[in-house]
């Protein structure tokens, strides 16, 4: 059962993989072979006399029915989608709110049922049933406590939508295939009253699911109320409804350097907590009828009494947490045990975890594509397999040895997690923390066995007993999270490496089992050397006289990392998309840490829009950055906050391993006066080889460009051209264009931005000079290897998946 469920799982990754999907009635008509197949294999089984083979048929059914279900998951929830010619239009739904709506500074965020359309009652089999809405506030001075939304809800809205998409880098937060697992087919914004007014229509439609999000919404409302403007309410919420939207990003940033990251949730050891505590007094209840004369125990066992109730506890607080891989891993196996022993066969650990996982995966076949997914399953995996056998199950006879026991326990369990996770950890986020079993020691059970339970009862007990809890349980997240800073703000918090590839993350994960192995076994400290391509990875690099532009789809903004032999700038940082996220954050540093990089030589801020300087001051608060240029003003936030600055100006020029960077503008004078615009004073740099050459001008205009074609028009001539002003329509001029004569241009603009950057005409332009083009919301992320001839990746082909623009 064990390799077949493990089979099942690697078929449904193997889809996970894939560019395209199968034919549906292919598909189909496989479904039959696979079964009578697997039925010959198990009726026969006895009678075959090849056993290995056999084995091999088996395991091959097995996986190749895991890709076939997850195909045919995929084709069903890929089947709905929003027609292209919608996009963009306005269109009255009317809905029904189907999840916990998140609060940000803006206004709200929430999915949304659609039921029917107004006045066209036949467009709705043109729109997707499930679709993820923005509304924003823009009256009484973005006050969004006008917006009162609340699950279960029936409203009417005048929409504005388009299709899936997100940014699409290495390392990335992939959205559009969150988006598909989340069965949401499109996005869109709340628009103001025109026609029809946005209203509620009914205050609660009544299903399920509608009455878990309700209570969801309910008890959160509860927290909020106990818990006014504290600044961790947020941990509170994440802890008792699994909701973690709440939990700030630099909260974020201590809990993950310090590796307790995994406990603010509903993890599987609170589940198991509650549950066992749940069952345990049902135990006690059912054996004493409730105190009555009942006799129950007659009737039904107790033991079989509290194996339902634990298991009925489970699912309610698993609904709560909103079903989440690591609650749902837990919930499964709590299942499989309270059926064991309600039939009275108790399966082996190693049994109910395999089980476990194929459920997940059967009922959720993207739950492979995100790493709480690998770490939850693999953490298990390693415990039992270092665990197993080796841990003295008979009473203590002593309070001392009870103690003993209990610190045997507790420090085997964290040095195999510690030791085991490490390969994993450096494959799934490219560092590791150093100081996690410190943290962990007092964490785990300060959560755990304090902040949760109280957390807990806090949020469903009445006034005031409910704020004196939940008051309790933040001044106890407030102690641990000092305690967290002062770890995570240590240079030996964290140990960084490139992601490995494969095959070193193979031999590294086996020289862990080889640490963990029993007692006995032959010199188990050379797992280690098993470790020692983790340590030597070090960072790709071009090679002398050559260099590698990395162009990141940061959505609407400019972002480009240009990489020679032995040095790194930056140009530009991408925007900023809300108080917590920026291109910075979001797409710049998780792709530096997963190759490696943690020191920049240089950064250039080109001018001071959002769209190219949003991301800048992430970029300082968690990277070395040696010097930083450009075009802001001296008390600017990024000047300030700069190591050291230097204003851009024409004529500054240096040369890195073989390679030459040139500034081309803007003149120094222009800095002394008052009528150029940010843009007009972007920093345009060229970087050229012995060959190639690639120039970046910014946001210049047209004037700009006029200036440049008629004092250095030498200068200008580039083999890849970045477009200016992203492609605006005041930008781009013939007589520059002509001037570049560039074989390549790039323009990164964000999908259906609301520029609508790069105008047509300006994109027909380029085609009419003769020179490719490519879009970063179509390509992705795209990668420039400049040697003796130029190199061109893009993301979104290179590492090409079915969901990607459907």
């Amino acid at each position: 059962m064990r390799s077949a469920i493990i089979a099942f799982v690697l078929g449904v990754t193997c889809l996970q993989q894939q560019a395209v999907l199968w034919d549906v009635w292919f598909l189909v008509a496989m479904l039959p072979l696979l079964f009578l197949l697997l039925l010959g294999l198990t009726r026969y089984w006895a009678l075959s006399q090849m056993l290995r083979l056999r084995q091999l048929l088996f395991v091959s059914v097995f996986f190749l029915l895991g890709f076939i279900w997850a195909s045919l998951f995929a084709q069903w929830y890929l089947h709905e989608t929003l027609a292209a010619d919608l996009e963009g239009q306005d269109i009255t739904v009317v809905g029904i709110v189907d999840n916990l709506p998140s609060v940000f500074p803006q206004g709200m965020r929430f999915n949304f049922k659609i039921e029917k359309t107004l006045p066209d009652a036949t467009l709705v089999t043109r729109l997707p049933s499930r679709v993820a809405l923005s509304w924003y506030a823009v009256a009484q001075n973005g006050d969004t406590s006008m917006i009162d939304i609340k699950p279960g809800e029936r409203w009417q809205f005048t929409v504005r939508m388009k299709r899936p998409h997100g940014n699409a880098n290495r390392m990335g937060f992939d959205y559009e295939v969150w988006l598909l697992e989340q069965r949401v087919r499109a996005t869109g914004t709340v628009r103001p009253d025109g026609v029809f007014k946005n209203q509620r229509l009914d205050t609660f439609v009544w299903s399920i699911a509608n009455v878990v999000e309700r209570s969801r919404a309910l008890l959160r409302d509860r927290i909020h109320a106990a818990l006014p403007g504290h600044p961790y309410a947020g941990v509170i919420v994440a802890l008792v409804l699994g909701d973690q939207r709440e939990v700030a990003q630099s909260d974020w940033r201590i809990f993950n350097r310090t590796g307790i990251g995994h406990l603010v949730s509903i993890s599987g050891l609170h589940i198991t907590m509650v549950a066992g505590l749940f069952a345990s007094l049902m135990f006690f209840l059912w054996r004493h009828s409730f105190f009555t004369d009942a006799q129950l125990p007659l009737h039904l066992p107790a033991q079989k009494a509290a194996a339902i109730a634990g298991a009925l506890m489970a699912l309610v607080y698993v609904a709560l947490a909103g079903f989440g891989v690591p609650a749902q891993r837990t919930l499964y196996m709590l299942m499989v045990v309270a059926s064991a022993l309600w039939f009275g066969r108790m399966a082996s650990i190693s049994h109910i975890l395999s089980l476990a996982l194929g459920v997940v995966v059967l009922l959720d076949p993207w739950a492979v594509l995100w790493p709480g997914f690998w770490l939850s399953f693999a953490a298990v995996a390693i415990l039992l397999f270092a665990t197993s056998g080796r841990i003295r199950l008979a009473p203590a006879v002593s309070r001392r040895e009870s103690l003993h026991r209990i610190w045997q326990l507790a420090s085997t369990t964290q040095y195999a997690v510690t030791m085991g996770m490490v390969p994993l950890t450096l494959l799934l986020f490219a560092q590791v923390s150093l100081l996690s079993p410190l943290a962990n020691a007092i964490a785990i059970p300060l959560i755990s066995f304090v902040v949760t339970p109280m957390s807990l009862l806090g949020s469903v007990m009445p006034a005031p007993l409910s704020t004196w809890l939940l008051q309790s349980a933040h001044a106890c997240i407030v102690l641990l999270t000092e305690w967290l800073t002062f770890l995570s703000r240590q240079n030996f918090s964290v140990w960084s490496a490139p992601v490995p590839t494969f095959w070193t993350f193979a031999i590294a994960m086996l020289g862990s089992l080889w640490l963990l192995a029993p007692r006995g076994w032959p010199l188990r400290w050379l797992g280690l050397l098993c470790w020692l391509p983790l340590f030597f990875n070090r960072p790709d690099a071009p090679k002398q006289g050559e260099m590698t532009v990395t162009v990141f789809d940061v959505g609407q903004g400019m972002a480009l990392l240009i990489e020679t032999a032995q040095h790194r700038l930056l140009y530009d940082t991408g925007p900023s998309y809300s108080p917590e996220s920026d291109g910075g954050s979001r797409v710049l540093l998780p792709y530096l840490n997963a190759r490696g990089i943690h020191h920049l030589d240089t950064m250039i801020v080109s001018h001071n829009d959002n769209d190219h300087s949003g991301g800048a001051l992430s970029m300082l608060q968690n990277m070395p950055i040696d010097i930083v240029m450009s075009s802001l003003k001296l008390d600017s936030a990024i000047v300030t906050a700069s190591p050291l600055h230097q204003r851009c100006a024409a004529g500054q020029h240096w040369i890195w391993d073989g390679i030459r960077f040139d500034v081309l503008q803007p003149v120094a004078p222009s800095y002394d006066s008052d009528k150029w615009k940010p843009n007009a004073r972007s920093c345009m740099l060229k970087v050229s080889t012995a060959h190639l050459s690639i120039l970046l001008p910014g946001d210049i205009e047209a004037i700009q460009e006029d200036e440049l074609v008629n004092s250095i028009p030498a200068q200008l001539a580039a083999t890849v051209l970045l477009a200016p002003h992203h492609g605006s329509g005041t930008s781009s001029t013939p007589a520059f264009l002509r001037a570049v004569h560039p074989e390549l241009a790039l323009f990164q603009v964000g999908y259906r931005n609301r520029y609508r950057h790069p105008k047509p005409e300006v994109f027909e332009r380029y085609d009419e000079f003769g020179v490719n083009r490519l879009r970063t919301d179509e390509s992705g992320a795209i990668t420039l290897q400049f040697g003796t001839t130029l190199t061109v990746s893009e993301y979104r082909t290179a590492h090409a998946r079915y969901w990607y623009q459907r």
